[in-house]
């Protein structure tokens, strides 16, 4: 019974740690809502709303139905506000509702094995004071809703 409780609490854990796996400290993820911000080698957790730095925005360009299914075409612009730093490495992470499946085709970014978002290798960074951009197909009805997990500079 011991083992049980212990198999269990360490699965939560791991389980845990794995979600939120971005944040300042190892053991210390920032959480919903806020973004794992590193710059000069100083990081904070920032609540998105707060976070001028860096936006990411989407717009849906065209919707359609085909044999029975549809689907919906992505644009996605990440906005480097910042007037001094480049962005060095970021990561994105996608509603759980969409999943592996559902992606029909992605361009201009790097999807990784957990299903986050980050640049692509030939980018090595996003420029101060500029924009960079890519783009989904998705298959089905919902919404891709991203989030910036981590960002720095």
């Amino acid at each position: 019974m011991k083992f049980l409780a212990v198999l269990c609490i360490f699965i939560f854990t791991v389980a845990f740690a794995y979600a939120n796996h971005y944040g300042c400290y190892s053991n210390n993820p920032c959480g919903a809502g806020r973004i794992c911000h590193t710059s000069k080698g100083s990081c904070n957790c920032i609540e998105i709303s707060k976070c001028f730095d860096v936006t990411l925005e989407s717009s849906k360009k065209s919707e359609w139905d085909l044999n029975g299914t549809h689907f919906a075409q992505y644009d996605f612009q990440i906005k480097n506000n910042n007037l001094i730093s480049d962005i060095s490495n970021l990561f994105i992470g996608v509603n759980p509702n969409i999943a592996a499946k559902d992606y029909v085709q992605i361009w201009n970014i790097r999807r990784m094995e957990n299903g986050e978002l980050t640049l692509p290798s030939y980018l090595p960074s996003i420029e101060r004071n500029t924009t960079f951009g890519f783009g989904a197909i998705f298959a089905g009805h919902n919404e891709p809703n991203l989030a910036i997990y981590a960002v720095t500079y």
